[in-house]
């Protein structure tokens, strides 16, 4: 609460009240009506989801030093059989490769519980999947969920991916072929929740992941509350290890959580490439908030990209930044047509290098042979009520190929090291109120 009170007294103090009736937390910025299923945060009670199934009961030994897929598995296993119900991982570490939860199957990790990934691929059986874009064979995660409407993720325990030997293996890769995709080195993402729908995770550490940590693909109604994400960017890197992947979903909620990787905290996801629009496993992303959220270490709090071709009403808002190297990062990626509209990042406090990042994102830009350039275009962006220090105040650079209009950048105050502006990259900018260094820019 103290927490609250002073970003509160802090925000006051940048935001006239001539703006902050525009501020309207009801609607989207489209200026549709916010439903109200996204004012409901309250947590699942594990209980009510079914009986316990402790996968100590079903031959999982307190042992962490051996693989015990087939031992866990079969307590989901049995728990489907029953009708349903949660499988419990108890206090202690129990180590696991690719594990799926069936219709009616649920998770909780007790506190003082870490379900460990294996650090062998072979533990991660290649099947159809979705990762970068691509509906491809690939490596499912340690957690997977697929058309289990209603899955739930609980406890205050740990999902700990134990990425050490993926990615000193990327690295040395890396180091052999700086040009190396990231598909080239075996990893498996720690959390994978494909047509989902009503899916709530809370109150779990996910950390240490392979790949992506925690991703999300063809689905809706999603919570995410009071969830620590995290992997390291010192001494070793964890690479592509994005905190939360949205690929294709409608109706998400991110509230109160902690995100602090070695690449995008948040991520919008959904297809690449020339005909990236024609593909009927592509999409957008649509209603999403992001809201009383901590930013640690990270590329980009949100990132727009770089495999995505349509994100609308996009909110990010009441949240804290340290030290990440982008606040908003839209990715304009040349090879892919693209559509960013209506995103919104409000009352946002903290350090981060750049505070918005526009430019054109070429690696492993492929045309497939299309002649023509696809355009992309960013429109109705809106960044307000913002006060931080950044080393670039507006990090941007485009192409003929990319359109940007209608932005609005509206009671900023903040502190750069370069706060050059370029005004006509942008079609319809819009300074309200917009203090750089001391000195108001119009």
């Amino acid at each position: 609460m103290k927490k609250i009170c002073l970003f509160l007294i802090a925000l006051t103090a940048i935001v006239p009240k001539a703006f902050s009736q525009k501020n309207n937390k009801d609607i989207f910025p489209d200026g549709t009506k916010i439903p109200t299923w996204f004012l409901d945060a309250k947590k699942i009670e594990p209980s009510d989801l079914g009986k316990f199934y402790s996968v100590t009961d079903y031959g999982t030994l307190t042992d962490s030093t051996i693989v015990q897929t087939k031992a866990i598995q079969k307590t989901i296993d049995e728990a489907y059989r029953n009708g349903g119900g949660v499988v419990v991982i108890p206090k202690g570490t129990f180590m696991s490769g690719a594990l799926f939860f069936h219709p009616n199957t649920h998770l909780h990790v007790s506190e003082g519980a870490i379900l460990k990934g294996s650090d062998n691929i072979s533990d991660y059986p290649m099947m159809p999947s979705r990762i970068e874009g691509q509906s491809i064979e690939y490596f499912p995660a340690l957690v997977n969920a697929y058309g289990n409407n209603g899955f739930t993720i609980s406890g205050k325990g740990a999902i700990d991916g134990n990425g050490l030997k993926y990615w000193e293996a990327f690295w040395q890769r890396r180091k052999e072929n700086p040009n190396c995709t990231n598909l080239e080195v075996s990893r498996p993402r720690l959390v994978f929740i494909w047509k989902c729908d009503n899916v709530q995770v809370q109150d779990v550490k996910l950390r240490n992941s392979g790949f992506w940590t925690s991703h999300y693909y063809q689905c809706n109604n999603v919570k995410v509350i009071d969830v620590r994400i995290t992997s390291p960017h010192a001494p070793v890197k964890a690479p592509s290890t994005d905190a939360i992947d949205i690929d294709i979903c409608k109706n998400m909620l991110i509230k109160g959580c902690y995100m602090a990787v070695n690449d995008d905290a948040i991520a919008l996801k959904g297809g690449k490439g020339p005909w990236a629009d024609k593909d009927a496993s592509n999409g957008g992303n649509e209603n999403i908030i992001i809201e009383n959220c901590d930013f640690g270490f990270c590329h980009g709090a949100l990132t727009a990209g770089s495999e995505a071709i349509h994100n609308k009403n996009i909110v990010v808002r009441n949240c804290t930044v340290d030290n990440a190297i982008r606040l908003l990062w839209l990715k304009m990626r040349p090879d892919t047509p693209q559509k960013y509209e209506y995103i919104t990042v409000e009352n946002i406090t903290g350090y981060a290098k750049s505070m918005i990042y526009v430019k054109p994102w070429t690696q492993f830009f492929d045309l497939k042979g299309r002649k023509d350039v696809p355009l992309s275009y960013c429109e109705n962006i809106t960044m307000r009520n913002i006060d931080m220090k950044c080393d670039i105040f507006y990090d941007m650079k485009i192409t003929e190929y990319d359109k940007l209009s209608n932005f609005t950048f509206e009671n900023l105050k903040v502190e750069a090291k370069n706060d050059a502006i370029d005004k006509s990259i942008i079609k319809g900018l819009k300074l309200k109120n917009v203090v750089v260094n001391n000195k108001t820019i119009k």
